[in-house]
């Protein structure tokens, strides 16, 4: 039972990354031939971004079962601390893709540390309570950002929280302006880079959730006196998948922020955070493959219904509507079993091994 089970989770799997694949080969194609509008090939970084956000989320709301609502927060550390790492970099590491390596390893990690030290306090909460809770430091981290001032000079970085307590020389150089933001970031996102961490992130929550510590958590949503009982730490796995998912964040938030030119607070507030958890809900707790389908179709789906002006939003509420009663809905999952492909396909070889039996037996 166990290695069936393997088997159907690692075809699941591979079909999930092979569909990655096949969506980067085709709109990769599109976009170098000049088939794409430009409108759609902006989309293309944020889209890889809002997926690395519904996975990684994900793994906290569908695999662990806690409603965490600060997950922009985590977005906004990795981020602001990518962006300050490139451009106080951007004179002395001449090459782009190592510096973009390094600013993405460093959004990921103050975001997973940032995971932790949130992480210990919170997580002995749950429910409401721990949604509340992550909202308010989404909120706190969102609002300290908007107010810092970071620049640097020959004698180093200068902090503050007003911008005549930064005082710099002549060769100094502002990189977070308060409520201004940052500016002049260098892109060096693109689409490929996006898929690629995709591909990591979803190589590793997948690993992660076929190991022993993934079905350890998934014992903890499931039952956690019985998980307590049996002598699983709680504590340890709860952190140690919420770090993961602030990691994962933290990537997200680099990805996102160095794609365009000017970073400022708007778009990690709470807002976002909603929107990340729309795409984990309407695409299923705990399918990977669902949120990755949830995010590319509400990523793409305003933009596609900017031309019905005052019932874009109208439309795309009826169209949220309906994605979640087919995700709800007994009778439209029974339909959707009974005519997938691969029910279809199942029935084709079962009807072809029975002939074959049948012609051996005459």
């Amino acid at each position: 039972m166990k290695s069936l089970l393997q088997k159907k989770s690692t075809r699941n799997n591979l079909i999930t990354y092979g569909a990655v694949i096949v969506f980067y080969a085709v709109f990769q194609t599109l976009a170098t031939t000049g088939s794409l509008k430009s409108l759609y090939k902006g989309l293309l970084v944020p889209i890889c971004a809002y997926v690395i956000l519904a996975v990684s989320l994900n793994l906290t709301v569908g695999i662990l079962g806690e409603l965490s609502l600060g997950h922009a927060g985590f977005m906004c550390i990795g981020a602001y601390s990518s962006v300050i790492f490139s451009l106080a970099t951007h004179e002395t590491i001449k090459s782009d893709f190592l510096r973009f390596l390094l600013a993405l390893i460093i959004g990921g990690v103050c975001a997973a540390i940032f995971g932790i030290i949130i992480g210990v306090p919170i997580l002995r909460l749950s429910g409401d309570y721990l949604a509340i809770v992550t909202l308010a430091f989404g909120e706190i981290i969102k609002n300290i950002c908007n107010v810092l001032y970071i620049g640097y000079d020959s004698n180093g970085f200068q902090v503050g929280i007003k911008d005549s307590s930064v005082q710099l020389a002549e060769d100094g150089k502002m990189i977070l302006k308060g409520a201004m933001g940052a500016s002049d970031i260098p892109k060096d996102s693109t689409f490929t880079i996006g898929i690629i961490l995709v591909l990591i992130t979803l190589f590793v929550v997948f690993n992660f959730v076929d190991s022993r510590a993934g079905r350890a958590v998934m014992s903890i949503r499931d039952n956690r006196i019985a998980a307590q009982s049996t002598g699983i730490n709680i504590t340890k796995y709860k952190l140690l998948a919420f770090t993961i998912s602030s990691f994962f964040a933290g990537i997200a938030g680099t990805l996102y922020a160095h794609n365009y030119s000017i970073l400022t607070t708007k778009k990690y507030d709470y807002n976002t955070s909603i929107a990340i958890l729309v795409f984990v809900v309407l695409g299923g707790m705990g399918n990977i493959r669902g949120s990755i389908i949830a995010a590319l179709i509400l990523t793409v789906l305003p933009e596609i219904l900017r031309g019905f002006s005052e019932y874009r939003m109208l439309i795309y509420s009826v169209v949220l509507i309906a994605m979640m009663i087919y995700n709800s809905s007994p009778k439209l999952q029974g339909i959707k079993e009974k005519y997938s492909i691969k029910r279809i396909l199942d029935a084709k070889k079962r009807a072809k091994a029975l002939g074959e039996n049948e012609k051996e037996a005459e």
